[in-house]
């Protein structure tokens, strides 16, 4: 990879739907293969550090505002990005709605920029790591890359994408004549445009005030919305998975955070990657959806107190 090229410069941020502490700042930035990504810092007085949050997909920094209190309240610095192709960083020609990209590996020059962009702000060293979702595959990615953190957290890790046996069939099937047919491009098969979420349908959150919290965001920002992912995103998420489980365990000390009630991740997978990471811990979140940082209040400090209590050691 080429380095990035230089120079954050300011972004919009909308804070009034964030709900996080005064004083953040937003960058756009540009990768190497010319792509603009923003990314957003919060920092209290004398940071002890800096939090690299990596988002999952269809998500944007706005949506890690209160967490970034949260974390700022004991003295931590965080970083949230959009990752290119939602947020509001660049998004598709083709299409604005659509979770597209042609690589994974382009995720990882985004991760170069970024880390180009906190060092230009001074972002404070030590930086740890939390990866939810499909952030947590691009941030196994950069731990194999070397991204220099002390200790890395992850919660519901894109490790493997929960299916059916007969939806891997289906998606073999779908993987081998999408190129040819030209359908690459196409919302993979029961996703679409972005929609309004149903509460008692959500997969993501038990909890009423965080559901509407992400919910209100989108609604007064539209342009953070995104809708399903294409095919080619799909089969390259599968690709890129099944390469990270093939790997051994970075040597970086991991705890990671799985809800008992998780529906969109393969929650097998997590557990294998996890039995074999030495120097890592998986803990299992009794009552909880996908979103275990955004879950009911009681699950939601349980996790924060303990990522807190694991960045925190000696």
């Amino acid at each position: 990879m080429t380095d990035p090229a230089p120079g954050p410069e300011p972004a919009p941020f909308f804070s009034e739907v964030a709900e996080g502490p005064p004083g953040v700042r937003a960058y756009w930035l540009r990768t190497s293969d010319d792509a603009r990504i923003r990314f957003a810092y919060w920092a209290p007085d004398a940071p002890r550090g800096t939090i690299l949050m990596f988002p999952g997909r269809t998500e944007y920094v706005e949506k890690y505002g209160r967490l970034a209190g949260d974390f700022g309240a004991a003295g931590y610095a965080m970083s949230a990005v959009d990752w290119r192709g939602q947020g509001l960083a660049d998004r598709p020609p083709f299409r604005y709605d659509i979770g597209h990209v042609e690589s994974f590996d382009l995720f990882r020059e985004d991760v170069a920029a970024l880390r180009a962009g906190l060092a230009a702000v001074g972002a404070p060293q030590p930086w740890f790591l939390i990866g939810h979702s499909m952030g947590g595959a691009i941030g196994l990615r950069a731990l194999h890359d070397g991204l220099p953190v002390r200790r890395a957290v992850f919660t519901a890790p894109m490790w493997g994408i929960a299916m059916s046996p007969l939806g891997r069939i289906m998606a073999r099937v779908l993987k081998a004549v999408a190129k040819p047919l030209g359908l690459e491009r196409r919302f993979t098969p029961s996703t679409g445009p972005a929609a309004p979420m149903d509460f008692d349908d959500n997969r993501l959150t038990t909890d009423r005030d965080q559901f509407d919290y992400m919910e209100r965001q989108t609604a007064t920002h539209p342009e953070l919305a995104l809708g399903g992912p294409s095919i080619r995103w799909f089969s390259e998420a599968l690709a890129e998975t099944a390469e990270l489980m093939e790997m051994d365990a970075p040597p970086v000390d991991c705890v990671t955070f799985l809800g008992t009630e998780e529906a969109i991740v393969a929650a097998a997978a997590v557990k294998k990657r996890m039995a074999h990471w030495p120097g890592g811990e998986l803990r299992v979140v009794s009552g909880a959806r996908h979103e275990v940082l955004m879950e009911a209040p009681a699950m939601r400090d349980r996790v924060i107190t303990e990522i807190l209590e694991f960045f925190d050691r000696d």
